[in-house]
C-alpha cells in the first residue's frame, strides 16, 4: 500500500530468514513503538512474524539502513508496510535502542548486538558496544574476569572478518592481561596462531613465570599441530612461538625435562646450558647472559602482575634478580659494568643488612604484586633480594622460600622491617627422616658453618617489630630451637598459623612457651615434633597469658586457644598421653582439619570430641574403632578427607567391618560406618586399609564418586573385582597408590584406560603376576611412579618401553628390579632428562660402575639408592644404608657359603642453615 506524504507512520514486518517455516507458539503478533518500553519480549519473540508501528522519521533520523530504504530511490520508500528479514531479537533490540530505551548489553549479546549496528547503520550503538567492550575488557584482575574465553575467541575472529580494529586490539589485550585465566579454559587449545602470537607479544602480557607460559604453548602447540596434517614448513611456523620464551628463567627440572620434547628439544638444550653457566658464575646478571647468549632475561612484570614465581631456578641470584627486575631508564655499558660489580660484591659478603645503591640502579615499583615465589633458589642471597624486593614490590604479603635451607631467622626478622606488609612467609624444608622419637639414635654430630653469629633475642626485643605475619611455616627446619621459637615470639601477636612439622630441635617447653604468646592462633601443625603435655595445658587453659596456668579451666573451654583452633596436626608426636589427648579432645570444637596420626589416641577420646566441621580427618595407625568414626562421621557432613590406614581395630570378617573391643552401644557393624560415609560425605581424598573390601567399597560409592587421590594399605582386600569396581565408581582419580593387592596386567590395563588424567602411581609389594605388557599403554599425564618389589623380571628393553610410555615423570621409584644393570642408568637419565627425584633399591648391579650417568638428570633434589652410593649433589639430605653380610642358618648343606645381606645401621647426613648434621641410626629410614 502506498503512504501519502502526511502518513508518518510504517508498519515493519520483521521476520527471521533463519526460523521462516519453524514451529512457533503463535504466526503474527501486532505491537506499536508507543509502549516500547513495557514490551514483553519473551512473548513477542515466541512468533514467527513481528507487525511494529513505528514513526517514519524516527527511523530515518536515527538509522542509515532505514534512511535508504524509506527515503531513497528503494521501491519500499513509498509504501507503509516493509519487511525487515533479520534475527527477530536483535531487530527488537535496536528499535528499543532506536526509541531511547536502555540496553543491557552482555557477552551473550555483544556480537548480535554489534552485528545489527552495522547491519542497520546505528552509528549510537555501535559506540556504545565500543565503550562497553572498551570498559569490560579493561578491568583489572582475574577475579573481574566476565568474558568467556570462547566468546573472546569468536568476537576477535569477527573483528577481523569484518575489519574493526578495534575489536582485535581489545581481545588482545585482554587474553594477554588474564593469560592464567585463559590457559586454564577448555577452549585454549582453539585459540587461533595468531590471535596467540598477537598475544604474546602484547607489552600487557602477564605470567605467574616462564614456565607457565612455556607449557602453555606447548600444550597449544599439541592440541593443534599435533592434531592435524600440517606441512613441515608450517609445524617450523607454528613452533617459531617458542623461541619467544625466555630460556634463562626457566626452573632447572622443567628445561631439563623437556629435553626430548618434540617442539622444543633444540631450546630445552640451550636453556640447560645457559643455566648451568650461569650457576658456575654465580656472579653473572642477566645483561651478561644477555651479551653471551643474545637472549633477554628480564622477568615479565606488568601493571596486572599479582605473583612472580621464580621457584626451581638455581642459576636465580641476587645479581641477576638486581638486573632481571625492570628499572625506569636503559643502562649503558658503562653502567651495566659497574653493576655486575657491585652485584659481586652483593654475593661474597654475608654479613648483616647490605644498601643497594637508588641511584646506581632505579627500580619501577609493581604495586599489584601480592606474592613472590623463590623457592628451591640456592643461590639467592636473602638479605640483598629483601633489599630488591620492598622496592620492586611494595605491596609484598606472600613470600615463598621453601627448600632454601640458607634462609635464616635473622632473615626473616629483617624481611618484616622492610616489607612490613608481608604477612605470610613459607620456609619449608625436607622433613629430616630422623624423628628422635621414633628410632634409636646411635652418635650424632654437628659441622656448623662459619659465621658472624645470629641477632641476640634482647636485640631484637629491645627493637619492637610492626609484624604482620599471620602465616608462618617452617616445616622441617630442624635447624631451629627453642632459643629461635623465643625469638619467634616477637612475632606472635598477629600470628593465627604456625607450621613447625619435622622441627626436631624445639622441645616441648618452647613449643608451649611460643603458643602460650600467640593469642590469635586457629591453625597449629606440630606433627613429628616433642609436642607434648606442656603444650597441651597450653591449649587448653582459659585465656592464657604469660607463664603457665595452675590448672585448665575444666567447666568453659569457650576462651581457650584449643576451642577457637581450625587446624590441629600433631601425628606422630609420642609425648602426647592418652590422658592429655583426651583433654585436647574434649577442648577442641572448631576443628575443620585433624590429624592424630601415629598418637594414642582411643575410642574415649575421640568421643569427646564434639566438633561439626570437620572437613579432614586422618587417624591412620592408631586404635580408633569403627564405632567411634561412625559417630564422628554422624556428626561431621562436610568430610573431604579421610584417613585411617593401618587402623588394626577395622578387620574384615565375612565382608563385614568388625570391631574389635568397640564401644558398649549395640548394633554396630561396619556397613553403618560405610552407611553414613555414603550418605554424609563427599570424598575428594581416602587412605584405607583394615576392614576395606568390594563390600564396603560398593557401600561407599555414593561418597567417593568425587575422590581424586586414594592409598590403599596392609588390610585391605578388593582382588581384582574391587579394584575394578574402583574404577568404575571413580573416574575422577588422580592419584592411585596400593600396598599388598592383588593386582595383574588386566588391572593396570584398567587403570590406565580408565583414568586418562592420573598423575601419580604406585604399587608396592604387591602379589599377582605382573609383565612387561602392563607398561606398553601411553600414560603421558603420569608425573610419579612406584614401583616397589612388583617388578622383579623389568630388563633394560621393559626399562626403555616404560620411558616411551610415561613420558612427564619427575617422580621415579624402583625396587626389587634384580635384571638392571650400570646401561639402566643411561635409559633413565636419557628418558627422564627432567627427574627431580630417583629411589633405586636392590636393582641389580645398577651401580657397579658408579652413578655418574644419573646425574645427566640435571634437576635431581632427591637420590636413594640402597645397598648402592655416596656423595652429594644439590642435595639436603643423604641417607646411607649400611649392610653386613649375615650367615644364613637354614641352608645346613651350604653352610659356609650361604650368607644375605642385612640392614647394620643408617647414616643420615643433612644440610641446614646452621652447617652438617650426621647422624647414626639403627633402623633403616
Amino acid at each position: 500500500m502506498a503512504s501519502t506524504s502526511k502518513d508518518n507512520f510504517v508498519v515493519l514486518e520483521l521476520k527471521d530468514p533463519l526460523v521462516i517455516g519453524a514451529e512457533t507458539t503463535q504466526k503474527e503478533i501486532f505491537i506499536s513503538t508507543s509502549d516500547i518500553c513495557t514490551w514483553n519480549l519473551p512473548l513477542i519473540l515466541s512468533h514467527e512474524s513481528i507487525k511494529v508501528k513505528a514513526e517514519r522519521s524516527r527511523l530515518i533520523q536515527h538509522s542509515t539502513y532505514f534512511s535508504g530504504l524509506l527515503v531513497g530511490s528503494f521501491s519500499e520508500s513509498c509504501l507503509d508496510h516493509v519487511s525487515v528479514y533479520w534475527n527477530l531479537e536483535t531487530t527488537v533490540n535496536v528499535l528499543k535502542f532506536i526509541y531511547g530505551c536502555p540496553l543491557d548489553l552482555s557477552f551473550n549479546n555483544f556480537l548480535p548486538l554489534l552485528e545489527g549496528a552495522l547491519f542497520f547503520g546505528l552509528d549510537d550503538l555501535l559506540l556504545e558496544c565500543k565503550t562497553w567492550f572498551c570498559r569490560t575488557t579493561s578491568t583489572k584482575g582475574l577475579s573481574s574476569v566476565q568474558i568467556p574465553l570462547d566468546s573472546i575467541i569468536e568476537i576477535w575472529n569477527f573483528g577481523l572478518d569484518h575489519a574493526i580494529d578495534f575489536l582485535a586490539e581489545l581481545c588482545t589485550g585482554y587474553f594477554a592481561r588474564n593469560f592464567m585465566w585463559a590457559v586454564s579454559c577448555s577452549s585454549f587449545s582453539y585459540v587461533p596462531f595468531n590471535l596467540l602470537c598477537s598475544c604474546i607479544e602484547h607489552p600487557h602480557l602477564t605470567v605467574d613465570s616462564e614456565k607457565h607460559l612455556c607449557e602453555a604453548l606447548l600444550g597449544w602447540l599439541t592440541s593443534n599441530v599435533g592434531s592435524m596434517e600440517f606441512s613441515s614448513n608450517t609445524e617450523d611456523d607454528y613452533g617459531s612461538i617458542l623461541e619467544k620464551v625466555q630460556l634463562n628463567l626457566l626452573p632447572l627440572w622443567f628445561a631439563s625435562g623437556k629435553r626430548r620434547n618434540h617442539y622444543f628439544s633444540k631450546l630445552a638444550d640451550e636453556s640447560t646450558s645457559d643455566i648451568f653457566s650461569l650457576m658456575k658464575d654465580p656472579s653473572m646478571s642477566s645483561c651478561c647472559v644477555l651479551r653471551v647468549s643474545g637472549r633477554n632475561s628480564r622477568i615479565r612484570l606488568t601493571e596486572y602482575t599479582e605473583k612472580v614465581d621464580l621457584s626451581g631456578c638455581p642459576q636465580i641470584t641476587s645479581a641477576f634478580l638486581l638486573s632481571a627486575l625492570p628499572c625506569s631508564n636503559n643502562m649503558d655499558l658503562t653502567l651495566t659494568g659497574t653493576l655486575n660489580r657491585s652485584s659481586v660484591k652483593l654475593q661474597c659478603f654475608d654479613g648483616a643488612r647490605h644498601l643497594i645503591s637508588q641511584s646506581l640502579f632505579q627500580l619501577l615499583a609493581f604495586e599489584a604484586v601480592c606474592e613472590v615465589d623463590v623457592s628451591k633458589c640456592p643461590n639467592i642471597h636473602f638479605e640483598a633480594a629483601i633489599e630488591l624486593f620492598c622496592k620492586s614490590f611494595p605491596s609484598l604479603k606472600i613470600l615463598k622460600a621453601s627448600y632454601c635451607s640458607h634462609f635464616k631467622l635473622e632473615t626473616l626478622f629483617h624481611l618484616v622491617r622492610e616489607c612490613p606488609l608481608v604477612n605470610e612467609v613459607d620456609l619449608t624444608t625436607d622433613v629430616s627422616p630422623i624423628i628422635p622419637t621414633q628410632v634409636s639414635i646411635v652418635s650424632a654430630t654437628v659441622e656448623e658453618y662459619q659465621e658472624l653469629g645470629g641477632v641476640s633475642y634482647k636485640i631484637l626485643k629491645d627493637k619492637p617489630l610492626l609484624s604482620s605475619i599471620t602465616k608462618l611455616v617452617l616445616k622441617g627446619r630442624s635447624d631451629i630451637d627453642d632459643m629461635d621459637l623465643q625469638k619467634l615470639s616477637l612475632l606472635s601477636s598477629s600470628l593465627s598459623y604456625l607450621n613447625i612439622k619435622g622441627c626436631t630441635s624445639v622441645t616441648d617447653m618452647g613449643i608451649s612457651k611460643l603458643i602460650c604468646k600467640s593469642m590469635k592462633l586457629h591453625s597449629l601443625v606440630v606433627s613429628d615434633t616433642y609436642f607434648g603435655r606442656n603444650s597441651t595445658l597450653v591449649l587448653c587453659s582459659d585465656s592464657p597469658l604469660d607463664g603457665f596456668p595452675a590448672m585448665p579451666c575444666e567447666l568453659n573451654f569457650s576462651t581457650s586457644l584449643a576451642f577457637r583452633l581450625q587446624k590441629l596436626h600433631i601425628g606422630g608426636c609420642k609425648n602426647v598421653d592418652v590422658r592429655s589427648l583426651l583433654q585436647l579432645m574434649s577442648c577442641t570444637y572448631s576443628l575443620k582439619s585433624l590429624c592424630l596420626r601415629e598418637t594414642v589416641v582411643d575410642d574415649h577420646a575421640l568421643n569427646n570430641f564434639s566438633g561439626s566441621s570437620l572437613e579432614k580427618l586422618d587417624i591412620s595407625e592408631t586404635m580408633v574403632s569403627g564405632a567411634s568414626l561412625t559417630q564422628l562421621v554422624r556428626r561431621n557432613p562436610g568430610l573431604k578427607l579421610f584417613k585411617v590406614r593401618s587402623c588394626r581395630k577395622l578387620s574384615l570378617w565375612e565382608g563385614r567391618l568388625e570391631v574389635v573391643e568397640a564401644l558398649p552401644y549395640h548394633g554396630f557393624s561396619g556397613e553403618e560406618l560405610s552407611f553414613e560415609l555414603s550418605r554424609r560425605c563427599t570424598l575428594e581424598g581416602a587412605e584405607f586399609g583394615w576392614g576395606l573390601s568390594p563390600f564396603s567399597l560398593k557401600n561407599l560409592g555414593p561418597a567417593i564418586r568425587s575422590l581424586r587421590t586414594i592409598t590403599v594399605g596392609l588390610g585391605g582386600t578388593l582382588g581384582e573385582y574391587g579394584l575394578e569396581l574402583l574404577l568404575t565408581v571413580c573416574p575422577l582419580l588422580e592419584a592411585v597408590v596400593l600396598h599388598f593387592q592383588v593386582i595383574s596386567d588386566n588391572i593396570v590395563k584398567r587403570i590406565v584406560e580408565s583414568l586418562k588424567h592420573i598423575k601419580v602411581l604406585g604399587l608396592c609389594y604387591c602379589l599377582g603376576g605382573l609383565s612387561s605388557l602392563s607398561f606398553q599403554l601411553s600414560m603421558p599425564n603420569l608425573r610419579k611412579l612406584r614401583l616397589e618389589r612388583v617388578t622383579p623380571w623389568m630388563t633394560n628393553d621393559d626399562l626403555v618401553t616404560l620411558t616411551r610410555s610415561c613420558t612427564s615423570l619427575i617422580e621415579l621409584s624402583l625396587s626389587g628390579c634384580t635384571h638392571l644393570n650400570s646401561d639402566s642408568q643411561q635409559i633413565i637419565s636419557y628418558g627422564w632428562p627432567g627427574l627431580i627425584s630417583i629411589h633405586l633399591e636392590d636393582c641389580g648391579e645398577v651401580t657397579s660402575e658408579g652413578v655418574s650417568s644419573l646425574f645427566d638428570c640435571k634437576a635431581i633434589e632427591d637420590l636413594s639408592l640402597r645397598h648402592t652410593y655416596a656423595g652429594r649433589f644439590s642435595l639436603n639430605t643423604v641417607r646411607i644404608a649400611k649392610c653386613k653380610q649375615q650367615r644364613c642358618s637354614l641352608d645346613f648343606q651350604c653352610f659356609e657359603n650361604c650368607r644375605k645381606s642385612v640392614h647394620k645401621e643408617t647414616i643420615i647426613l643433612e644440610w641446614n642453615s646452621k652447617g652438617l648434621k650426621t647422624i647414626i641410626v639403627k633402623e633403616r629410614v
